[in-house]
């Protein structure tokens, strides 16, 4: 024996020994063996006279044994570990318990690194008077058992008394009872099968006299609900429980939460690399990381995707991936021997009501990512009240996830898959069909009435009131109306498609008509390309050229300030001067020449542009409608800037000026807030128009005036560029706002996917040139 091996038979004496002749402290001794340095120093102290097998070995080997040495070490922990002994009644008084082999840990498991240590805390917290009891919960297929059992392989040093794992069978038609579960705890601890009491009450009673005062790692796996896992759980001593379920167990009290997430897409990569190699990942990185996407980072899938691959050595990640980027035939794909995505999915739809089962598959149907108690209820055909308890049963069944803020939910993505596959198999078309259809209708009379608090035209005072399909839930102003129409933006706008796609055009019409003026105040949304085209379509479909033109117009106006494809525009405008020429609408020929000028000046076109702007307002002039000088005011304040960017800032502050005074004079039938914000505009243009006759101080006091307007009324798109044109001022200036506004200005315009990104990026880079004088 090299060294000289210590010969003490005590294993706290010989193992502090063998550590300081290997020349490691604690610390150094616990991360090479993977053993905490709690749970070690307890071992040195004598604390723990008999840790198990498997932690001995770990710790001969971080010491670097030879045979005999590690054997020796052994023989000194075998000495101090308990001896099962079988109880033949309760009288004869606690039994030393018999330590129960937890299920094999899985080798390659894979992170989940800040929930173990949190166990490892727990664990070490445990005292007699308080047993520590974790709950494990989340979706089928995080790996909830796995976890619990690498934990508790991880942990078992931990409770030298004995680790009990039981599976509870949650998931099957007839889950394990208490009754049952205690028998078999009370046979683990060494009770014979005749000293165990015949009642649930009697056997937990002993149960917890046994349990009592032990350091117990006792595993509870798959419990269907509170009932089942309640008579189990220790009432004292230093035991730690885990709990794992796909359901809440939100009855349980005093007891720990540990809710799995999905893994990060690294920590899917890894997982894969694990099971199939660092070779082949290596080899197709890609592949390996959309395979992790179309996992959807659930381990359970990606578990089944590494199975299949390993299991076919020369087959290509690429392949599987191919496979499965085919939503149809995904959940097909994750299948390996017995591990099925679609069976864990089935295993907990199966457990639920007939209610709760329609509203999850039914929910498939809604469009975005999340949907609100409302979608469901309509798609499901049941009151909201009834979708709103259905939604959180699902949630705590694990197949929904919760909004942490809003009342909505989501579904991961395979879930939605499998959901969808449920709508096939058991509704059929006409019932997917019908719940579609109703939740059309519902949806597009809702949105059309929350648009129409921002329409300056409607009259919400008359007699024929909202269209809203219930007014006791509709929003009842503008700022709840925005947030109805943003949260609902991807329900909305599917109901308006599959409006179109069945002909429904009349509604179509209202609708995009009713979000004109909100379209405004969102013109960041690249969706409005789409909702102006199918109005459009919808128009051509019922013959109506006046409407055509009206809604080709609100395209041509999509293209050029929402998606800034100006080719786009001028299509789209040029059909709409062609449609109102045909249908004698002096407004919508003033529209068309206008926005079809926008396009031209974006596409350098600018004599062109300037052509058209002024045969826009020569044609607006002679209408004496409210919405003719509205008009008038936007085509008015489109030519000053034209003829400022052109070089003649003189003559563009005088048109503007003009447009200033048609806003202080006011337009009949049209409401002070409407106007302030076209006044907002004109002061923009004039403060611009100063700037480029670098009348600095001059310029700043109207652009600060629209900067406010336009955050008032909540318009984004707006505000940015105004900031952004107070910054370019401030800078000439030499103000201490400047970076500061300049720097808002461009985050904002790039959340906002605005082309004057790039100009407020370059006034940025100016500036610190000029601070730092290079």
């Amino acid at each position: 024996m090299r060294g000289g091996t210590p010969s003490t038979e005590d294993f706290g004496q010989r193992l502090r020994l063998l550590r300081a002749r290997a020349g490691l402290s604690q610390e150094a001794l616990s991360h090479a063996a993977g053993v905490s340095v709690r749970a070690l120093a307890d071992m040195e102290r004598g604390r723990t006279r008999g840790p198990q097998r498997r932690t001995v070995e770990a710790l001969a080997e971080a010491l670097g044994l030879d045979g005999d040495e590690a054997s020796g070490l052994e023989a000194s922990a075998a000495q101090g570990r308990p001896r099962p002994r079988p109880v033949e009644s309760p009288a004869e008084g606690p039994s030393v318990p018999v330590p129960s082999a937890l299920p094999r840990d899985i080798q390659d498991f894979t992170a989940r690194d800040t929930a173990l240590a949190r166990l490892l805390d727990l664990a070490q917290d445990a005292g007699a008077s308080r047993p520590v009891v974790t709950v494990v919960a989340g979706q089928p297929g995080l790996g909830k058992t796995a976890f619990a059992v690498h934990a508790a392989h991880r942990l078992a040093p931990h409770f030298p008394d004995g680790q009990l794992a039981l599976d509870l069978h949650g998931m099957d038609t007839e889950p394990t009872t208490p009754r049952d579960a205690l028998a078999r705890l009370l046979s683990a601890m060494g009770v014979t099968d005749a000293a165990i009491p015949a009642g649930t009450d009697d056997r937990a009673s002993l149960w917890r006299s046994l349990a009592a005062g032990r350091r117990l790692l006792l595993l509870l796996d798959n419990a269907t609900d509170e009932t089942q896992v309640g008579p189990l759980l220790p009432g004292t001593g230093p035991s730690l429980t885990i709990v794992t379920s796909r359901q809440a167990l939100a009855g349980l009290t005093s007891v720990h939460r540990c809710d799995l997430a999905l893994l990060r897409r690294e920590e899917a990569v890894e997982l894969l690399t694990r099971i199939v190699g660092p070779e082949r990942v290596r080899a197709e990185a890609q592949a390996a990381r959309d395979l992790a996407d179309l996992c959807g980072y659930l381990p359970l899938a990606v578990r089944i995707a590494g199975q299949r691959l390993l299991s076919r050595p020369h087959e290509r990640l690429g392949k599987l991936v191919a496979r499965l980027a085919a939503e149809g035939r995904r959940l097909d794909g994750l299948q390996a021997g017995s591990l099925q995505v679609r069976a864990a999915f089935a295993l907990s739809y199966r457990q639920l009501s007939a209610d709760s089962r329609t509203v999850l598959r039914r929910a498939a149907l809604a469009a975005g990512a999340d949907f609100s108690p409302e979608t469901g209820a309509l798609l499901a055909g049941l009151s909201y009240d009834k979708a709103v308890a259905c939604a959180e049963e699902l949630t705590d069944a694990g197949l929904l996830q919760s909004d942490p803020t809003a009342e909505r939910y989501r579904f991961h993505d395979l879930l939605r898959l499998y959901a969808a596959e449920q709508v096939e198999a058991e509704d059929g078309p006409e019932a997917r069909a019908a719940a579609l259809d109703r939740t059309t209708e519902w949806m597009l009379r809702r949105a059309t009435a929350a648009a129409l608090h921002f329409d300056v035209e409607h009259d919400r005072t008359a007699p024929s009131g909202d269209p809203d399909p219930d007014p006791d839930t509709a929003p009842t102003g503008r700022e709840e109306a925005r947030a109805w129409l943003e949260a609902e933006r991807a329900q909305w706008l599917a109901a308006l498609r599959r409006a179109h796609d069945t002909g429904r055009h009349r509604q179509v019409l209202d609708t995009a008509k009713a979000m004109h003026w909100f379209s405004d105040r969102t013109q960041h949304w690249e969706q409005w390309v789409e909702v102006f085209r199918r109005s459009a379509d919808s128009a051509r479909a019922l013959g109506n050229r006046r409407e055509e033109a009206a809604h080709l117009n609100y395209l041509a106006w999509a293209h050029n300030l929402c998606v800034h494809d100006p080719r786009s525009a001028l299509v789209s405008a040029d059909a709409a001067l062609v449609a109102a020429r045909h249908s004698e609408d002096g407004l919508q020929e003033g529209w068309a020449l206008g926005y079809g000028a926008g396009a031209l000046h974006r596409l350098g076109r600018t004599e062109e542009a300037r052509t058209r702007l002024r045969a826009a307002a020569r044609c607006l002039a002679l209408q004496d409608s409210p919405q003719a000088r509205l008009a008038e005011l936007t085509i008015l304040n489109s030519l000053g800037t034209l003829l400022r960017q052109i070089g003649r800032p003189a003559e563009a502050l005088d048109i503007h000026r003009r447009s200033e005074q048609i806003c202080r004079a006011g337009v009949p039938g049209r409401t002070d807030e409407l106007i302030a914000l076209y006044h907002a505009v004109a002061r923009q243009q004039i403060g611009n128009d100063l700037a480029a006759l670098e009348r600095w101080p001059e310029a700043e006091p109207p652009l600060r005036q629209a900067l406010a307007s336009f955050e008032t009324a909540q318009m984004p798109a707006w505000t940015e560029q105004a900031r952004l044109d107070l910054g370019l001022v401030l800078r000439a200036m030499g103000h201490p706002e400047a970076r500061q506004t300049l720097v808002a200005a461009h985050d904002a315009l790039a959340v906002l996917r605005s082309p004057r990104q790039d100009e407020a990026a370059t006034a940025l880079a100016a500036l610190d040139q000029m601070t730092t004088g290079r």
